[in-house]
């Protein structure tokens, strides 16, 4: 079968990198966040220019309305006890244009007495005053006119109402200078707006010029470089990103050192316990003697119990050590009963090394925020430290006290203690006491810090009660059960 020429990627329901990154460029959303506030003022000013276009065409119209009802007044005379009224032909010619509009007229006397025109024409809202001109919106034949009544006085007639001269025109014209002011106006603003839009856009992508160079300096780092980036000139706005990156850089050259110190100690710890187990087998496979070979063998069954153990702890330092920050996998345990199980677990162990293993309790309640499985590695590593470096025929003392907004764990024994001097030292990894021996590892202590900071607990190591032995001091905040 041939294969789908069809990319997956091109797909229904998937979306293309290049659409994905166009949909999320800064310059695409900076762009359209100051344009589209533009777009809004365009449209709120072309909606403006349109109302101020139709003034203008309307005033206009006006204009031309009372210039032709003025003509026609000042042909209005009074001769031979009658008012003699003509129609200019330049009254009518003003009107004249390239829209097909339709002019009327109307000239009464102040009594009412139709004088010339189109009596069906509607009155005004109201009669005007002498040389007063009202102008009013009215429909002549079912069709919208504009209108001005103008108030001309007649002089030499005996009454002294003025004539009414009403003039109407369609709104052929109005509309069609109205369409052309408005749409003169949309191209400029248009125009406006584009020219806006490409000086936006080239600003952008100038001012965008710190960011993409940043970028470029980030893609051409060789792959697991730390360097710190060179700030260069750095906008102000950046500047905080910069150092952010940068120190963020810093932490992490630190704990990837840490793991490869780590990596290469836990190395070197299995290194000797795997040499001497080769030696161990080989010389039981060698010897012919039943108990030179039993007694090898129970040598290479000390010594993997002892690698065991030690792989045992380098996994539960990795597992405390990847548990900080991780609060979500934490819930209220009673320590209480967390210690009470672990020293149930080593009470054979105490009994082997002849070790008095005692377990008090003061206070109450004793429920504190942390991992199960950590919570009892911090307790195993506690007593089995304190039981490993205590002598046969000594006493090992577990102590739990609950106060007010904390619970105290304490672990007692009568040992030969820490030297002031290295109780900082002995919490860091496969560290051990020169004067010490045990089949220690050296990662008890480190493995029950990296579990108290894990847990928001404070760990001290102070002398035990007669300035012999030590007394291991942890205080974890206090939960609600």
């Amino acid at each position: 079968m041939a294969p789908d020429p069809t990319p997956a990627a091109s797909g229904p329901g998937r979306v293309r990198p290049g659409l994905r990154r166009l949909s999320s460029s800064l310059r695409s959303q900076l762009l359209l966040w100051l344009l589209v506030p533009l777009a809004g003022m365009a449209v709120l000013d072309t909606w403006s220019s349109y109302r101020e276009a139709e003034h203008t065409a309307t005033l206009v119209q006006q204009r031309l309305l009372l210039g032709a009802a003025r003509m026609i007044g000042q042909q209005a005379q009074y001769q031979d006890d009658s008012v003699q009224v003509v129609v200019p032909p330049a009254a009518l010619e003003l009107f004249a244009g390239p829209q097909s509009d339709r002019v009327y007229y109307r000239i009464t006397r102040g009594n009412g007495e139709l004088l010339l025109g189109y009596p069906e024409l509607p009155d005004p809202p109201h009669a005007p005053a002498a040389e007063e001109a009202v102008y009013f919106d009215t429909q002549q034949n079912g069709v919208p006119v504009h209108a001005v009544a103008f108030a001309q006085p007649l002089l030499g007639a005996p009454e002294q109402a003025p004539l009414h001269i009403l003039v109407a025109q369609t709104l052929n014209s109005r509309n069609a200078l109205t369409s052309e002011v408005w749409r003169r106006l949309v191209w400029r603003q248009g125009a406006v707006l584009g020219l806006m839009a490409l000086l936006l856009g080239l600003g952008l992508r100038r001012g965008l010029q710190p960011v993409l160079a940043l970028r470029d300096q980030m893609l051409q780092r060789r792959p697991g470089s730390l360097e710190p980036l060179a700030p260069g000139r750095t906008p102000t706005e950046l500047a905080p990103l910069v150092d952010a990156v940068n120190d963020y850089a810093t932490r992490l050259d630190h704990h990837m050192s840490a793991h490869s110190r780590f990596i290469a100690d836990a190395a070197h710890q299995l290194r000797t316990p795997l040499t001497v187990l080769n030696t161990q087998v080989v010389y039981a496979l060698r010897t012919t003697e039943p108990a030179a070979r039993q007694e090898a063998l129970q040598a290479t069954l000390g010594t993997v119990q002892h690698g065991m153990r030690l792989v045992n702890q380098l996994l539960s330092f990795s597992l405390a050590e990847a548990s900080q920050g991780q609060a979500r996998q934490q819930e209220p345990m009673d320590l209480a009963r967390c210690a009470q199980d672990v020293l149930e677990a080593l009470a054979t162990l105490a009994d082997q090394r002849d070790i008095d293993l005692g377990f008090e309790t003061e206070g109450g309640p004793f429920h504190v925020r942390a991992s199960p499985r950590l919570l009892h590695e911090l307790c195993a590593n506690l007593l089995d430290n304190a039981l490993r470096y205590t002598p046969p025929g000594g006493r090992v003392t577990l102590r739990v006290m609950g106060h007010v907004d904390s619970v105290e764990l304490q672990v007692e024994d009568n040992g030969p203690g820490i030297p002031a001097t290295e109780r900082e030292q002995v919490f860091e990894r496969f560290y051990r006491l020169n004067n010490r021996q045990s089949d220690g590892c050296g990662l008890g202590l480190a493995i029950v810090r990296e579990i108290a900071n894990a847990s928001q607990a404070q760990i001290t190591l102070d002398d035990a009660p007669g300035a012999h032995g030590l007394l291991v001091r942890l205080v974890f905040p206090a939960c609600a059960a």
